[in-house]
């Protein structure tokens, strides 16, 4: 494994060509340096090629206005999910998230690569021969993404603006959502992710960052569980006791939707809290864990305040929607801050 490692370091290396590498030497110094997982990476003043290697990097780069060169392939509704293919028409995929295919990602001649040090630390070394790269820690911390991003690119008044509707947002949810609910909030939220022969419980990760974020709380079951549980027995349905449920299926999957329902027609199924108050929601996985970036968390907004019948103060022209629409690079290469995004 070594040796192929150093073999596509050269390789990576001779698809540049000298006078390229010289250029980029002037860019970086003329540059910006940013702090990242990866350490301080120093960014050219002008970073119009970028790759992005994780699906929350994609999600944030298109709500910054940035159309990467690179993306990697979403992990379901491939090779790219639904809510960001005309934002990414045309672009090049670059292989998976986990395996990245280098030689395709050093031919598009990137001035900046967007990692993270959780899937990419074994590939830094022949990452950073290509370009300047900077990684997150995790995948799933859309703050963190979308701060490093409009960083590296300069567009941190752009990435103000997005957190601040956020922020906004989830003040007016929590305020709504005690005032609908009273006595009964805060309610205890499990999100379950049906497979083809186990049932998975998150406890951390994106979802569940903007539950705790929102005002949720975990079942009892589920504290000092760090990511979650994997459940392989219908014995362990008490488990998924919660308040609320919100389920994510993927319902173009025959085995996964008989394990749904095998799993739900059992009685200990009909005895959960939350089966018994009609609080079971099917929600859509993209939005709930798979997308990782601040648009994705704007949608899973969106179905919080759909499912507790609450008024949605979100205007369809705010940044996260019409940010998308029409952004390149080029054209929004600077950190110009329209009264929209």
């Amino acid at each position: 494994m070594q040796l192929r490692h150093k073999w596509l370091a050269a390789l990576l290396v001779s698809l540049m060509p000298w006078a390229a590498i010289a250029l980029a030497a002037d860019a970086t110094r003329d540059g910006r340096s940013v702090t990242n997982a990866f350490g301080d990476t120093h960014i050219p003043a002008m970073t119009q090629r970028i790759v992005t290697l994780y699906q929350g990097a994609t999600d944030s780069a298109v709500a910054l206005g940035i159309t990467p060169v690179g993306v990697v392939d979403s992990w379901l509704e491939k090779p790219m999910y639904r809510y960001l293919r005309d934002a990414l028409d045309g672009v090049e995929h670059v292989g998976l998230e986990t395996q990245p295919n280098l030689e395709k990602v050093a031919w598009l001649k990137p001035d900046l690569i967007v990692a993270t040090r959780f899937r990419h630390e074994r590939v830094r070394p022949l990452l950073e021969k290509i370009a300047p790269t900077v990684a997150t820690d995790t995948v799933f911390d859309f703050k963190a993404t979308l701060r490093l991003i409009a960083e590296a690119t300069g567009r941190e008044a752009r990435a103000r603006k997005l957190l601040r509707n956020w922020d906004a947002r989830v003040a007016d949810f929590r305020q709504k959502i005690a005032d609908t609910l009273g006595d009964a909030w805060p309610q205890k939220a499990a999100v379950v992710r049906f497979k083809s022969d186990h049932v998975r419980i998150y406890s951390t990760g994106f979802a569940g960052s903007i539950l705790n974020e929102l005002g949720f709380e975990q079942p009892n079951s589920l504290h000092d569980q760090g990511w979650g549980m994997k459940l392989t027995s219908e014995e362990n349905i008490p488990v998924m006791n919660a308040d609320v449920i919100f389920v994510l299926l993927e319902p173009n999957d025959p085995a996964i939707m008989r394990n749904y329902r095998h799993w739900t027609s059992h009685p200990l199924w009909k005895r959960l809290d939350a089966v018994q108050d009609d609080r079971v929601f099917e929600v859509d996985p993209v939005d709930w864990i798979m997308g990782g970036g601040i648009l994705a968390a704007n949608a899973m907004l969106d179905d919080l305040y759909a499912h507790y019948g609450l008024d949605d103060p979100r205007d369809p022209t705010t940044p996260a929607a019409i940010c998308t629409v029409g952004a390149s690079a080029k054209s929004r290469a600077h950190d110009q801050e329209s009264s929209a995004c």
